[in-house]
């Protein structure tokens, strides 16, 4: 009977898997047909270049925009890579971009401290809100708000629970590096403060003073804040292997608009926050119930729910 049992068990599965090779095998298709499809129209347009000659060609080929189909293969196949690195280089690269991206702040209360007086001091000093994210992100370092997008593509387009949970992994780590490290930066430059240099004194005032106007959006204001940033970020990301030889530009526009518009980021905001915390002027609990989680929230809901599934869209037919 046991063996009767076995045997009927095997039988069941079969059909199964028979059924599941069959989804497989119907999917391949589809993808094949696609592909001969596209190729179909490369040739078309090929052919009306047929009068060019073969320098003529290449500079045709040189002008032209990448495919919205390329740029997403080419995040998708970067988040691929990084889903699969090991702990020790996302914890250590997360780190490095949270005291790097504190380098925004730093940079942003200098042209506000200079420009004291002035009617455009918040506009103008939005410009160095700039330079921590070009550091970080021409670094290749590990950010989490740029992990809404590039990280989440290769779930959309083929999704498994191990794919979740790689993400899930990576987001967790990152977020936590970077955390770390815009507290040390903090801390530090907190530290530098009380060591009675004027000048240094100077800086941590208007450092302290930036970081009051963040900490100003609290709760649904800055959940309702970070979603153009976590969108604007998402947005930049996309944007970049379109940028070659423009991407200082495209990354210094995108996030000075941040700054400018008042809209909220968890990373960069977090340094504030940590910075208000240690000075005495906010408790650990209200940085992060009253501006981090509320912006964390914001910034995965304009990065992940609405830039990655409007991406995924524009090209899910393609796919």
């Amino acid at each position: 009977m046991i063996d009767t049992a076995g045997s009927g068990a095997g039988t069941s599965s079969g059909p199964a898997e028979a059924e599941q090779t069959e989804e497989e095998r119907e999917e391949e298709l589809r993808r094949a047909e696609q592909k001969a499809e596209r190729e179909n129209v490369e040739r078309e347009i090929e052919s009306g270049n047929s009068t060019l000659t073969r320098r003529e060609r290449r500079r045709v080929s040189a002008h032209s925009r990448l495919s919205a189909l390329t740029v997403f293969s080419i995040i998708r196949s970067e988040g691929e890579e990084e889903l699969r690195r090991p702990t020790s280089s996302l914890w250590w690269s997360g780190i490095a971009a949270g005291i790097g991206i504190s380098t925004s702040v730093f940079a942003q209360a200098l042209l506000y401290e200079a420009l004291e007086g002035s009617p455009n001091r918040w506009v103008v000093s939005s410009l160095g809100y700039s330079v921590g994210f070009i550091l970080v992100i021409l670094s290749r370092l590990q950010l989490f708000t740029e992990n809404t997008l590039s990280v989440v593509l290769p779930m959309l387009s083929e999704p498994s629970w191990g794919k979740l949970g790689l993400s899930a992994r990576l987001w967790a780590i990152v977020l936590t590096a970077n955390f770390i490290g815009t507290f040390l930066t903090a801390f530090f430059v907190m530290v530098m403060s009380d060591g009675g240099d004027a000048e240094a004194s100077s800086h941590v005032t208007a450092m302290l003073e930036v970081s009051k106007h963040a900490a100003q959006s609290q709760g649904w204001t800055a959940l309702v804040k970070g979603i153009p940033a976590g969108f604007f970020i998402a947005g930049l990301v996309w944007m970049l292997p379109s940028s070659k030889g423009f991407e200082l530009w495209v990354i210094m526009v995108f996030t000075a608009l941040i700054a400018a518009g008042g809209f909220t980021h968890v990373i960069a905001g977090s340094t504030e926050m940590f910075m208000l915390v240690i000075d005495g002027q906010k408790s650990i609990e209200a940085a992060f119930t009253g501006y981090l989680l509320p912006t964390f929230a914001g910034n995965v809901i304009g990065g992940t729910g609405l830039f990655a599934m409007l991406s995924y869209g524009q090209i899910h037919a393609e796919i």
